[in-house]
């Protein structure tokens, strides 16, 4: 028999379904699936155990967005900050990194797309992910953008860097590019080039900062900030942060 509270559950989570009626719904939503360590702290747990229950959750997640007709979801795992941390706490982490990408890939659901500075990644993490990609490149469903080793201010800078560098192959002169560089001109060397913009940003924790997540994609998204911890986060917060993303008139920066 069915516990109240799942009953309770149940018929709140239809209820914030059938809110959504006809609004719109984001095609691209980015999550920045944050306080393992706190929701770890508060059960006397390990770093470890904290980040291992929020990659138990990322599924969930993209199940929610899947079954609502997300065309794209970017989760931020790794911050380009975290790679300084001790050995001890950061090859666990990346452990658990490559097996939640492992297990995404596995369904043969949704396409990954690793990105960030892979590049200074341990070579085992880096083959993974790249693995994880080649194998899902022909799946026709969700793109899973996965920011491992990501900073916004670095995507920018890599941006800026390949676009000169395309230039300069062709003879482009300094002077010449500078005439002509324009948003979209970078936009097309960013981590995300050809995908829509997040229309959605979802972060967990109760923190209400971006620091650093999709500076350049973001300028015209909406906000959502959850006060659950992410391995605490459940199809009823998704729900009403898609109900709230409804709510809001969308002036793109007017």
């Amino acid at each position: 028999m069915r516990r109240l509270s799942d009953v309770l559950y149940a018929t709140y989570a239809r209820r914030l379904t059938r809110q959504l009626g006809s609004a719109p719904l984001p095609r691209h939503v980015g999550v920045l699936v944050d306080g393992n360590r706190r929701w770890a702290k508060l059960r006397g747990a390990g770093t470890e155990e904290g980040h291992r229950a929020g990659a138990d959750n990322i599924a969930n997640l993209l199940t929610w967005c899947d079954e609502v007709g997300v065309e794209v979801v970017t989760l931020w795992l790794l911050s380009t900050d975290n790679l300084n941390r001790p050995e001890r706490e950061l090859r666990p982490l990346l452990g658990i990194i490559e097996d939640v990408v492992d297990s995404v890939a596995a369904t043969g659901r949704w396409r990954v797309n690793p990105f960030g500075a892979l590049d200074l990644l341990p070579a085992a993490t880096t083959e993974r992910l790249k693995a994880a990609a080649e194998r899902t490149g022909e799946v026709d469903g969700m793109l899973v953008n996965v920011a491992v080793g990501y900073g916004g201010r670095r995507e920018i800078a890599d941006a800026v860097r390949s676009l000169l560098h395309e230039h300069a192959t062709k003879g482009t002169s300094i002077e010449e590019l500078a005439e002509v560089i324009d948003v979209e001109h970078i936009a097309e060397h960013l981590y995300t080039k050809g995908q829509p913009d997040p229309d959605l940003v979802i972060r967990t924790s109760g923190e209400q900062r971006l620091s650093g997540f999709l500076l350049w994609q973001s300028a015209h998204s909406e906000f959502y900030f959850c006060e659950a911890f992410w391995p605490d986060f459940r199809k009823v917060d998704f729900l009403r942060a898609l109900r709230a993303y409804g709510e809001r008139h969308r002036r793109y920066g007017a």
